[in-house]
């Protein structure tokens, strides 16, 4: 039996095979290519600087804020507590921490009259992102509290000075007579009377006027719309024989 010669079979690439790496290639690897370098670039880049900046600790002291404070409540404590907050971070961040950054919050929703205890933790401070707390001096404060009051007192003048030879204050008049002030109710319950400054009269003989203002000495009662003070000197002459001042 005579065999005829051999035929090779030449295999033709499928189209579809051949373009299908191509197609992935360009279409998740070199597609926005540039900017896939840049942010690669950017993330080493930030890594790095992270990486090296050291860690650095800050303490700083700031006012204790209190919100949601009821209508009709007072702080009765004279002496309000600050709190010293210490921080820690990357030290580029803690060169840039102002005080004005940190706030240590303190709810005070729903709080009665009387002598209350708060703690005050890390999670009561607000604080810039990438720093933490790591303590807060004090951990725990107490402030009284005691419901407000408004009440109307009188307005005592204060008339100083070195008068004229032979003359004396017959009369000093003020206006208003009377101004309200507010505060936590125990205090302005004893309190009789707002005072003026001084007023000096040195050297009056017949009638003036000074305008100044009057204030409570109690540092938690506040006069509720303050405003000049009208202060009237009057003088009289001295008699012979009824002596003066």
């Amino acid at each position: 039996m005579v065999r005829g010669p051999r035929c090779r079979v030449r295999q033709i690439p499928d189209p579809a095979r051949t373009t299908r790496p191509m197609s992935f290639l360009r279409q998740y690897v070199l597609h926005n290519f540039g900017l896939k370098v840049v942010s690669v670039g950017l993330a080493i880049g930030l890594w790095l600087v992270v990486s090296r900046d050291p860690v650095a600790e800050v303490a700083v002291t700031v006012p204790i804020e209190f919100h949601r404070m009821p209508e009709n409540l007072e702080i009765s404590s004279e002496r309000i507590p600050e709190a010293q907050v210490r921080l820690r971070g990357p030290e580029r961040l803690i060169s840039r921490l102002q005080a004005a950054d940190v706030h240590p919050e303190v709810d005070l929703g729903g709080m009665n009259p009387g002598e209350r205890t708060f703690d005050l933790t890390a999670q009561h401070v607000h604080q810039p992102s990438g720093l933490e707390v790591v303590q807060v001096v004090p951990s725990q404060f107490q402030i009284d509290f005691d419901t407000r009051l408004t009440k109307q007192v009188n307005v005592q003048p204060r008339v100083i000075g070195r008068f004229a030879p032979g003359y004396r204050i017959a009369r000093v008049l003020v206006d208003p007579v009377a101004l309200s002030v507010s505060g936590p109710s125990k205090r302005v319950a004893a309190t009789e009377a707002a005072t003026t400054d001084p007023v000096d009269a040195s050297g009056t003989t017949d009638r003036a006027t000074f305008v100044t203002h009057a204030y409570v000495a109690d540092p938690l009662i506040q006069v509720v719309h303050p405003g000049p003070v009208r202060v009237t000197v009057i003088m009289e002459k001295v008699s012979a024989g009824s002596g003066g001042n």
